[in-house]
């Protein structure tokens, strides 16, 4: 991403610091008055501190925005930049316990705060990556709405821009023609009385793009929002909500175009089962049936589903959290057939089936209308176990590089190939003797091998092909700064359905992605060192290292 194509510049500009005192009404309510001569106030942020509650107030003091901001009480962490706009007051409700934090007037963020005309976003961390999808600054989790339209790759995004930890769900959106190099772009979807823009998904229909989402307010419903220019801007739909529940986890629509069963489908988490529906217009949604009771893993809520074709079968893709095979978040998937109406799993009820092996993948959904009838996909490379401690500031999360999927068989069950997306051979630059921080490595075995990525700090990564027990793993428990989770030190370990005769790893700067070239194997983990891994040792194999061209 080299811009953001909004008032934000790349270059900090002078800012004047604290024109006003606060206002403040007691121990834990205060209001500031904004100067309107700049574009931008920037609020200082301690991830410490409890989240104060910001009414933002309009000259007619009529609410424009609510939000929460971890504002400074003693320390700043980093800014995040508020538009003033319409903006004339902020309403600030603060939370904790005032014996512990002291008072309102002497807390730091009055001093520190700032007003700009632009807020830089030039990149001030060591663990960004840099070939993966990031957001300029803020918070990521889920992909959203992903499609592909004349060329440009769109993907939204789970986003809080007013902190580096979850809150204030929003979608972010960012583009791509080539599926690495991604370009900022505004806020696409914001919240409104209704609730924060949860996850959910875009369908094109003629020129129009249609965008469906969890309003996530007191209870969960499905909004829906139209776009006219290519996904640029949404305008929300006047009957929404378009779906409601009694259920407290209701969320995630994945809408598609059903081209056998000549409809518009819809599937949905709700608590731990997926529900289908169907629609001739995109507004009024039919339920048709439910997924899941007694089907693979139950260890958390299911979320973020998809369901699509794959040669002659449906795949159906369920993210769950807690209940991952290494503990926290991970995707499981289910293989069968689907008639419009209902999901039918091939396999038996006990069978779980997960679509990557590591640590840090999840949320997994696909690209509505990628070209070549390709199933493209994307994941949120974390984990909820610790995804709002990682050792980064500006930003926390990536997502993975992109991947294709396909199907083969092992024994009598159909399972979901996983391989790098092809875009991933067109950055692939010259050979290269020593890994790098952001490499492509390629491991060529005949039978079991170990592989150790390793620096002069004694931090170390190892890999492990075991032939006879059919089975990779990596354990990241030495690979640098694992001291942030308790969760995070571990070692992961997947099937590998036969043998495996090359494997294709990628490596940048936070994070290390094994995958077997025959896609039988996805494994993601994040790491942290405190210097590139400079070596690599291999026994039962020989390595290849290229660059990844920029």
């Amino acid at each position: 991403m080299k811009k953001l194509l909004t008032l934000m510049t790349a270059i900090l500009m002078a800012a004047s610091m604290n024109a006003q005192n606060p206002m403040v009404l007691g121990e834990n309510h205060a209001m500031l008055r904004l100067e309107q001569s700049k574009t931008f106030i920037l609020l200082p942020v301690q991830e410490k501190a409890e989240n104060a509650h910001i009414a933002v107030l309009d000259k007619k003091n009529e609410m424009v925005k609510r939000l929460n901001v971890k504002l400074a009480v003693d320390k700043v962490d980093y800014y995040v930049p508020l538009q003033i706009n319409q903006a004339q007051l902020l309403d600030i409700s603060f939370q904790g316990d005032r014996r512990m934090t002291g008072a309102v007037k002497d807390f730091v963020c009055w001093k520190e705060l700032k007003y700009s005309n632009s807020f830089d976003t030039t990149n001030s961390e060591r663990f960004r990556p840099l070939y993966h999808h990031t957001p300029l600054y803020g918070w990521m989790n889920d992909p959203n709405g992903m499609f592909y339209q004349d060329g440009v790759w769109h993907l939204y995004y789970q986003y809080n821009p007013y902190g580096s930890q979850w809150e204030n769900m929003t979608w972010g959106h960012s583009t791509t023609r080539d599926l690495i190099h991604w370009e900022a772009q505004p806020l696409a979807i914001e919240a409104d009385w209704l609730g924060a823009i949860f996850s959910g998904s875009c369908v094109t229909n003629g020129k129009d793009v249609v965008a469906f989402y969890t309003s996530a307010g007191q209870h969960q419903a499905q909004s829906m929002a139209v776009s006219k220019d290519g996904g640029k801007t949404f305008e929300k739909f006047a009957g929404n909500p378009i779906l409601t529940s009694d259920i407290p986890d209701f969320r995630d629509p994945k809408a598609f175009w059903n081209e056998e069963a000549k409809v518009w489908n819809l599937i949905l988490a709700a608590g731990q089962e997926m529900r289908i529906y169907s629609s001739k217009d995109l507004k009024a949604w039919k339920y048709e049936s439910s997924f899941g009771k007694e089907y693979g893993n139950h260890g958390g809520v299911w979320e973020c589903p998809d369901l699509f074709k794959i040669d002659n079968k449906w795949v159906l893709l369920c993210n769950i959290n807690p209940g991952g095979p290494f503990g926290g978040s991970a995707t499981q998937y289910f293989v069968g057939n689907f008639d419009g109406k209902k999901f039918t799993c091939e396999s038996m009820p006990k069978v779980t089936k997960w679509m990557d092996y590591g640590k840090d993948h999840y949320a997994t959904v696909s690209f509505y209308n990628a070209p070549d009838n390709r199933r493209v996909v994307l994941a949120w490379m974390s984990n909820w176990q610790y995804a709002n401690e990682v050792p980064t500031k500006q930003f926390r999360s990536a997502n993975s590089i992109p991947r294709d999927l396909g199907l083969f068989t092992h024994g009598e069950e159909t399972y979901v190939s996983v391989v790098p997306s092809k875009e991933m051979l067109d950055v692939r630059g010259k050979k290269i003797k020593k890994p790098t921080e952001a490499c492509e490595i390629v491991v060529d075995m005949k039978s079991s091998a170990d592989i150790t990525l390793s620096n002069t700090k004694g931090e170390k990564v190892t890999m492990r092909y075991d032939a006879q027990k059919q089975t990779f793993s990596m354990d990241r428990t030495k690979s640098g700064d694992v001291n942030f989770s308790e969760a995070f030190p571990c070692v992961t370990t997947a099937p590998t359905y036969g043998a495996v005769r090359q494997l294709r790893i990628f490596i940048d700067r936070c994070s290390i992605e094994a995958f077997d070239s025959e896609g039988k194997v996805a494994m993601t983990n994040l790491v942290f060192p405190s210097e590139p891994y400079q070596t690599i040792t291999v026994k039962g194999g020989k390595s290849t290292i290229y660059e990844i061209k920029q």
